[in-house]
């Protein structure tokens, strides 16, 4: 049965009924790529039971935190324009400009505010780094993970209710994901009053209204999916920004070393713990994130249908030129438009690929593949000479805010909670 209060903490030993790794955990394709695995890379993929059961149980798991503090202060009486205000003036001046604050507020900033007692910041900044040196590809990459993953109901179904990843909406919330992942990740984005911290609060503030929102639609399925934007999906996202990527952009030319992986790791860890996703499993290094990863891929249901469809082949028509620009920026258009092309139809498993109503892939997807040898030595050049890897921060940095300020000009990010769903 669905709960109607507020979403707080796990419910013990309640597991989604779709999530499916005990099903399929033996299949013999399945045991046959672990051992190949363990033969590559010298250790077991397959996480241990206490891992995997830790991992389905967080699917009934969210952010007390911030839901304590969306109820008493946007759905109590101070009610949500001045409880946003308040909210903007807690991240821009501090809680104690605030003495009258209630509460959940004092309790909220305590927590974010409060260094948890892993964090490295030295490594934080390192994963940071690393994050930035991907340049673009990252969100290419990212993206085109995630399209893998639009499979799953309890992933897709926020999403395509609420309309945000779907249809001519498609390209504005890729662009504002671009810009939260470019926020946290520039230099200092994470210090007190860093625009990426900013951006974390408001991100997860956000997922609340979400949240509840959906959990009072019935065909929300509780049994099934979990709660809406969970503990368990909100870490898949966070991998999805260190060790996937950190293993699949060699596929063009970075050489990302196991130490960086683990910095990206440590990194996206603290933005979680920002965004008030703060599981006690979180992975500590790489062999733990390649387990969480194989569980991850193991316990798919394939349930998502229509809705996973839709938001698959919304993707890429996002960055189709629009009529009537000017031609410098279309012509920069067109060029970027087939180059996410070339990424997607080189990320996306093939098998995906084809059974969407997708672009055709060639001769984009050997874009990619093209430029590895350039990377390559880049790259190699960047880890041997001296100062040069500054040098490449610098240019890669540039780079991505000018491709985001291509896609969007002058607009900026709202990161508003959703006021309607589609349907």
């Amino acid at each position: 049965m669905k709960p109607t209060a507020t979403i707080a903490h796990a419910e013990q030993g309640k597991v989604p009924t779709e999530f499916r790794y005990w099903d399929r955990v033996d299949h013999p394709q399945i045991q046959r790529a672990r051992k190949l695995w363990q033969r590559a890379f010298r250790f077991d993929p397959q996480p241990s039971e206490e891992m995997v059961r830790a991992f389905s149980e967080a699917y009934y798991s969210a952010d007390p935190v911030a839901e304590a503090f969306v109820d008493e202060v946007y759905l109590g009486a101070i009610g949500p324009k001045a409880g946003r205000a308040m909210l903007d003036q807690a991240l821009a001046e501090g809680i104690e400009s605030l003495p009258d604050a209630p509460p959940s507020l004092h309790r909220l900033f305590q927590e974010f505010e409060t260094d948890p007692e892993w964090l490295d910041r030295n490594l934080v900044d390192h994963g940071a780094k690393v994050f930035r040196r991907w340049g673009t590809s990252v969100f290419s990459f990212a993206t085109t993970s995630t399209l893998e993953m639009y499979s799953e109901s309890s992933i897709t179904k926020p999403l395509s209710y609420a309309g945000g990843y779907a249809g001519d909406k498609a390209h504005k919330r890729q662009l504002e994901t671009v810009r939260f992942w470019i926020d946290v990740s520039e230099p200092g984005g994470l210090d007190p009053r860093g625009r990426g911290r900013e951006t974390a609060m408001r991100v997860r503030i956000m997922h609340v209204f979400i949240r509840r929102k959906l959990m009072q639609r019935p065909e929300w399925d509780y049994d099934a999916w979990g709660v809406p934007i969970s503990i368990g999906d909100a870490t898949l996202t966070l991998m999805g920004g260190s060790v996937v990527p950190g293993l699949a952009l060699w596929s063009i030319g970075h050489q990302t070393t196991i130490k960086e992986i683990e910095a990206t790791l440590h990194f996206w860890r603290y933005v979680g713990h920002l965004l008030g996703v703060q599981p006690q499993w979180y992975p500590r290094d790489f062999r733990e994130s390649v387990q969480l990863m194989f569980a991850a891929f193991v316990k798919r249901a394939y349930t998502a249908g229509a809705d996973g469809e839709e938001l698959v082949e919304s993707y890429l028509p996002a960055f189709e030129p629009k009529s009537g620009t000017p031609w410098r920026k279309r012509l920069r258009d067109e060029v970027n438009y087939r180059v996410q092309i070339g990424y997607t139809g080189l990320w996306l498993l093939p098998s995906t690929y084809a059974k969407h109503r997708m672009p055709r892939r060639f001769p984009w997807a050997l874009h990619p593949i093209a430029q590895l040898p350039l990377v390559f030595t880049l790259e190699t050049a960047r880890r041997l000479v001296p100062g040069l890897d500054e040098v490449a921060d610098r240019v890669q940095r540039r780079r991505r805010e000018a491709w985001y300020r291509n896609e969007v000009g002058d607009a900026a990010a709202e990161f508003h909670p959703v006021e309607e769903f589609r349907r």
